[in-house]
């Protein structure tokens, strides 16, 4: 986060028990997964956060760790004196222009990366990471993951988890641990999850959408795409802002059926979105995506498409 501090977040359904378990805000522990799932083992409860999910994991034998790492430490310190990124209006703001930090001329995008090689110099990133320290400060890293299964007795389950936005607001929390958003399982439907804009994803509560519409009878890429149009509907279809948006669902259908789909092609023009499946063969297939070319990194650096 803002403040060098690494936080984790996940939660995991399971179909055949229909139990839920999702932690939030997790600091120095690193397999948050196990404790969501350990939280819908043994506990009474669905969501623990912060300092008191941190004393579960604790208390179920997990070890305390640092989670940050020193070349991760140093892109905070490289951040810290060239950015602010999470202050100010959002992308839902009619003063959300007021965020560009446009490159409009090549000097002058050349001095800001000169800059930035001097303070990367400074902090003691090696040259032959300075590059990629550079990018990950200018385009903020997500770690987002989630992954259905379906096992040969057609229990389903889910899992999504995540470090969340790089630079964060401290306790800021997105859709991964959220039931409803980042992941969904229902044993007589099928299971969802998601990676992209948390934020996007929770006013659509993603994965719950796309269970219900399956339910309704929707294949699983037609449940998907549904629901992608809905987090345009909410911008009006305004792809200028839209272009700031990433969101990709993973879909499963309890037959087997799947399907991956996402608002954009990928990150980048040689940046696919990939959903990764393993039904005896595994292998990687792109997404299935509604709008043409990749999106754009929020905070925006570049000048909007028209």
């Amino acid at each position: 986060n803002e403040e060098g501090v690494v936080e984790l977040d996940s939660c995991c359904m399971h179909g055949p028990t229909r139990t839920a378990g999702s932690v939030g805000g997790v600091r120095n522990i690193k397999n948050v997964s196990l404790v969501a799932n350990a939280v819908r083992q043994h506990t009474g409860h669905v969501m623990l956060v912060g300092e008191g999910a941190e004393r579960f994991a604790v208390a179920q034998g997990f070890p305390r760790e640092n989670l940050l790492t020193e070349k991760s430490r140093k892109d905070w310190l490289l951040w810290k004196e060239t950015h602010s990124d999470w202050w100010g209006p959002g992308l839902a703001s009619s003063d959300w222009r007021k965020r560009f930090r446009p490159a409009t001329h090549a000097d002058e995008w050349k001095s800001r990366i000169q800059r930035m090689e001097e303070i990367a110099a400074a902090i003691g990133i090696p040259p032959e990471d300075r590059m990629e320290s550079i990018r990950s400060v200018i385009y903020p890293p997500t770690g987002t993951t989630h992954c259905s299964a379906l096992n040969e007795k057609g229990e389903m389950s889910g899992c999504t988890t995540t470090s969340g936005l790089a630079w964060k607001i401290p306790g800021r929390v997105g859709d991964s641990p959220i039931i409803g958003a980042g992941c969904y399982t229902d044993q007589e439907v099928g299971s969802a999850g998601a990676i992209g804009s948390g934020e996007e994803n929770i006013k659509v509560a993603g994965a719950h959408t796309i269970i219900e519409n399956m339910r309704r009878g929707m294949s699983p890429l037609d449940a998907g795409m549904d629901t992608i149009k809905r987090i345009v509907r909410n911008y009006n279809g305004d792809k200028e802002r839209l272009q700031f948006v990433d969101m990709v669902y993973y879909i499963l259908r309890k037959d087997g059926t799947y399907a991956g789909v996402s608002l954009w092609e990928g990150y980048s023009a040689d940046h696919h979105h990939m959903i990764a499946i393993h039904d005896g063969t595994k292998r990687l297939e792109k997404t299935a995506n509604l709008f043409e070319g990749p999106s754009q990194d929020w905070p925006p650096i570049r000048l909007a498409r028209h």
